[in-house]
Order: C-alpha cells, then sequence, then structure tokens
C-alpha cells in the first residue's frame, strides 16, 4: 500500500464510510517470516511452531479483551531466535534444539551482556514450549539466572550538558521545532518518546498551559519557555495543509491521520547529540532522588516500582550537614 492509498483509507475509516485495512498485520506478518527464514533449516520448524503458537495466544487475548503482545514483542522474539539458531551452527556445530545445554545458552547470552534479561526470558519461554511438545528432554535455561542489579546503569547529563541543550532549544532559530519539543519536555517533563509522539492538538490548554502527557492522570502546567517551544512546534505544523490531529506532522503523515514513526522520534535529537532515553532518565533520577519516588510514579502514570530503579544509593555531599566542630579543634598562638 502507498502513500495515496493509506490516505484515502484514513479518510474513508475517519468519516466511517468503510472499514481498516488488515495493512499493518500484513506487514508485522511478513517481518515476522523474513526472521523465521533466517533460522537454519533443521531449527526452523520449532521456531515457526513457537510463533504459530503465540500468534494463536495473540488472537485470544484479543478476543478476551486483555492484554495481547504487541507485534514488537512477537518480532523481538523471533529475532532473538534467529540469533541463537545461528550461534548454535555456527560456533557449537549443533543442528538441533534437543543438543544445546546449558553451556551453550550462557555462552550466547555472554555475546551481548546488557540484553541478558531480556534474552533469557524469550529463552525460558521458547524451551518451555520445546519441552511441552516433546522437541527437547532438558530445559537448558531452567538453571540460569539473569544476574542483573536492579539500580540504574544508563547514563545522564551533567549540569552543564543541561544548560548547554536548554540554551540551544530556547535561543537558537535554526533548531527544528520537533528537536526542540522532545529535548525540552524530555528535559524539564520527563516526557518519553511515546508520550510526544501520541501529543495531539486537543491535548494543549491554551488558557492554562497545560498538556496531557500519555497516561498522567493529570495535565502538565509547562513553563514559559516549554510553551514558547510547544508555541513554535504549532507554527511550524501550520505551515502545512493537514488535517492530522498531532503536535508532530511529518511528509509521511501530513495527509494522514497516523502519528509520526519510532524510527523518527528515535532520530529526532541526532543533532544535539543525545538520545531521548538518557535525557528523560537525567529527570527522573533527580526527581526521585529529590522527592517521594511514589509521588514521582503518581504524577507520571508509572508502576511504583520502576522509578525505584532511580534510587541512588548514595547521598550528595552538598545535601550532608556540615560536621559538628569539636571542643579544643583550633588553637592560638601567643
Amino acid at each position: 500500500m502507498g502513500p495515496f492509498a493509506r490516505t484515502l483509507e484514513d479518510f474513508f475509516t475517519h468519516r466511517g464510510l468503510a472499514l481498516p485495512t488488515d495493512q499493518a498485520e500484513r506487514l508485522a506478518a511478513g517481518r515476522r517470516k523474513r526472521r523465521i527464514v533466517a533460522v537454519p533449516d533443521s531449527l526452523r520448524s520449532a521456531v515457526a511452531a513457537f510463533d504459530a503458537s503465540r500468534m494463536r495466544a495473540q488472537d485470544r487475548a484479543r478476543r478476551a479483551s486483555t492484554r495481547p503482545r504487541s507485534d514488537h514483542t512477537l518480532e523481538t522474539a523471533l529475532a532473538i531466535l534467529r540469533d541463537l539458531a545461528l550461534f548454535l551452527t555456527e560456533h557449537c556445530g549443533k543442528d538441533d534444539w534437543a543438543l544445546a545445554d546449558v553451556h551453550d545458552i550462557e555462552a550466547f547470552l555472554a555475546t551481548l551482556p546488557k540484553a541478558r534479561k531480556r534474552r533469557l526470558v524469550v529463552l525460558r519461554q521458547f524451551f518451555r514450549f520445546a519441552r511441552s511438545q516433546h522437541l527437547i528432554l532438558v530445559d537448558p535455561t531452567r538453571t540460569l539466572t539473569a544476574k542483573e542489579p536492579n539500580g540504574f546503569r544508563g547514563r545522564t547529563l551533567t549540569l552543564d550538558q543541561q544548560r548547554e541543550l536548554f540554551r540551544r532549544w530556547t535561543t537558537d532559530e535554526r533548531v527544528h521545532p520537533h528537536e526542540a519539543l522532545m529535548g525540552m519536555l524530555a528535559l524539564l517533563h520527563g516526557a518519553s518518546t511515546s508520550e510526544v509522539r501520541m501529543l495531539q492538538i486537543t491535548h494543549i490548554d491554551s488558557v492554562a498551559h497545560t498538556v496531557k502527557l500519555g497516561k498522567r492522570p493529570h495535565p502538565v502546567p509547562l513553563d514559559s519557555a516549554s510553551w514558547t517551544v510547544v508555541q513554535r512546534c504549532l507554527s511550524h505544523r501550520e505551515a502545512w495543509p493537514t488535517a492530522n490531529p498531532h503536535v508532530m506532522v511529518t511528509k509521511g503523515t501530513k495527509a494522514g491521520r497516523s502519528p509520526a514513526s519510532t524510527a523518527y522520534l528515535s532520530h529526532v535529537l541526532d543533532d544535539c547529540g543525545y538520545a531521548p532515553r538518557m535525557i528523560r532518565s537525567t529527570r527522573l533520577l533527580d526527581l526521585v532522588n529529590t522527592m517521594d519516588p511514589k509521588l514521582v510514579a503518581a504524577a507520571f502514570g508509572m508502576d511504583p516500582q520502576a522509578t525505584l530503579i532511580y534510587l541512588a544509593d548514595r547521598v550528595d555531599p552538598g545535601r550532608l550537614p556540615a560536621p559538628p566542630k569539636t571542643a579544643g579543634a583550633t588553637t592560638h598562638r601567643s
């Protein structure tokens, strides 16, 4: 489906004149198929059966109105299994899932230590499925652990870097409005790329100077600098003849009603040199360590456990009281 066909689909479905097509489902099926085809022949059938069972579970969850796994989650799992299958055949010389042992899995997880926890979750699910289908006798992931600390291990900005970015997004007219919007909302209000991506015109209150971000229970009040950036982004949007309800409108979305792609949001801050996650983590880390983490979780619409990882296990020296002076600590010479 080309851009013109997508525009027509948005037009007719928005007005209730037609049902949406299955374009997204067919694209997702193609991505899953490419990942399965990349698995070596001897190991492919088990991965295909695992994918089929997950698709049935997704369909059941949709019909039961529960929370089905997203297409991205299913595709990521297949990519991990593809990488494991290639690792077993190329580095371990094994062409059967039944031959994989705990040492092979441990060696595979060691190739990407930072992704160990996420990979291990997928591998446990796959080998449990394989054992239930009598494809293997022993689950090689049964005794493995994630071995990851729960604390925050990401990178953050220094105070000087934050000041530099603030000046860039509030004074430099050459900066693209989308970059300034994403940056300021992340730097001052801890907004995620998803929250900025789904931000719509109706979420902005021009009287109270507030915006509705994601699943946050209350509108977020904006300071004068952030409000100026929002107005600049709206002015950039008005220059395009579009009926798209979102604040961020790109060349690919101006003719429809869908939000900007996640790929666009992931690169919108490339010119400033810092990733959106790094900027947002800086704000969350500061809020959690100066306020009650439960209050931060409630304000951001997050799970209370999610904010605890940002809680540092140290106290800044500047916040400690001055040590008491001891008697006789100073002497005077005559």
